[in-house]
């Protein structure tokens, strides 16, 4: 009868919501329900709505809640919040969202809301998380978490001397692909791993040929928190630093390549930010690491991430999902001969490493982690100082292009 009723398909949150409390009501000596009110300030925007709301929250409900023991389980309750009241009204209807407001101060007086999740603009964040923390709000953000390290490490004192718990979305650690890298390196596959090589981009439009653009418009202008090396070093920081070592040195030079796009009105305006990042890392162990980070480039490689690593006993390549591996015993020896066609074929030779699990949406799998680690204490590193060393690193990176040359990293403070 449980089973049943947890699975019952149901369009709207709070039904599935109010059927998981009957359940516990019924059966309160034996299960007990933990609702965790979740105000998510800005998941208006694509990357909130779809990655967070749609993806994270919503599926986590659908499937009963995050189950912590036998007769335990944590059941989010969105409250969604932003500025624009006619968006808000509209995805709440569309998801089944009884619960949103325009003011953030009524959200955060809620003692029922717990937890505070900022997917706004980058520039916005800072001052949100502020009052998030000074309510008592554990907090839950996305990255970059603030446009200098200053800020960002600001608010890991800040979290740390109100004794909230703090994390910082770094989804790209449980993509399959990045996830069978690490499987590889905790397996020594690699031996003594060399490089890393990076590739990620695509194309975005300009919306100049009325051809909608991927991306918003704020992403191109460094005044309104734009740029790629922002954007993207701080999640090259995290890839880095938990899967291959420590990021120690960078050396970056950016570009805006395309200086004139259409915003969402179909108004030009001239791009202020970088659009492009082609950088260098020095990383623990004598690592060197190379990413190039570009919306100016039309693909034509296995995905829109892909990863290179090579090592001493082999090398693997890795995309958002795939990920191939060659080995030291099947690597051929090609001998460089320009005056006539390759007689080897360099994709063969590479073994596609298989699946060994099921492998669920990145973003959704950091949420239930987190929810645990706000109710049940479990460890979360992925912290608030995490999300700060993204951003040093990004700040690096500006002024190593800035300066034209290689900049040290120091470690944060703990």
């Amino acid at each position: 009868m449980a089973e049943d009723k947890l699975c019952l398909p149901l369009s709207s949150i709070d039904e599935r919501i109010e059927t998981v409390s009957d359940l516990a009501d019924e059966q309160a000596d034996e299960f007990k329900l933990k609702k965790v009110g979740i105000i998510m300030n800005g998941v208006t925007g694509r990357m909130g709505t779809n990655q967070h709301l749609i993806r994270s929250i919503m599926a986590i409900i659908a499937q009963g809640g995050v189950k912590i023991g036998e007769q335990e389980t944590i059941m989010p309750v969105p409250v969604l919040v932003g500025r624009n009241k006619d968006k808000l009204e509209k995805l709440a209807a569309q998801i089944g969202v009884k619960h949103w407001t325009t003011n953030l101060d009524e959200a955060l007086m809620d003692a029922g809301n717990i937890i505070y999740f900022d997917s706004q603009l980058t520039k916005l964040r800072v001052p949100a998380v502020k009052k998030a923390i000074a309510a008592g709000k554990h907090v839950y953000c996305e990255k970059p978490v603030a446009e200098t390290v200053e800020d960002a490490y600001e608010l890991y004192k800040l979290a740390q001397e109100a004794g909230v718990k703090h994390g910082v979305v770094q989804d790209k650690l449980w993509l399959p692909g990045l996830q069978k890298l690490k499987l590889l390196k905790d397996n020594n596959f690699f031996g003594r791993i060399l490089s890393v090589r990076g590739e990620f981009g695509y194309w975005v439009f300009t919306g100049e040929d009325e051809t909608v653009p991927q991306r918003p418009s704020w992403n191109y202008r460094k005044e309104d928190g734009g740029g790629i090396i922002l954007d993207m070093l701080c999640h090259w920081r995290y890839v880095l630093d938990k899967l291959f070592g420590e990021v120690k040195a960078v050396s970056c030079l950016g570009a805006t390549h395309v200086k004139q796009r259409w915003d969402e009105s179909g108004k030009p305006y001239t791009c202020t930010a970088d659009d492009s990042a082609y950088a260098s890392f020095e990383l623990a162990d004598g690592i060197i690491a190379h990413f190039n980070s570009s919306w100016c480039v039309r693909v034509r490689r296995d995905d829109l991430l892909t990863l290179w690593v090579d090592g001493t006993h082999g090398s693997a390549v890795a995309g958002l999902r795939s990920c191939y591996i060659q080995p030291c015993g099947v690597t051929p020896r090609p001998v460089w001969n320009p005056d006539i066609n390759s007689p080897l074929d360099f994709r063969e030779g590479w073994t596609l490493v298989p699946d060994n699990q099921v492998y669920d949406n990145a973003f959704k799998i950091q949420w239930e982690l987190f929810l645990r680690h706000v109710v049940k204490d479990e460890p979360f590193p992925w912290d608030l100082r995490a999300g700060a060393k993204g951003v040093q690193l990004a700040q690096k990176g500006l002024e190593s292009w800035q300066k034209r040359c290689w900049v040290d990293i120091q470690d944060l403070p703990v």
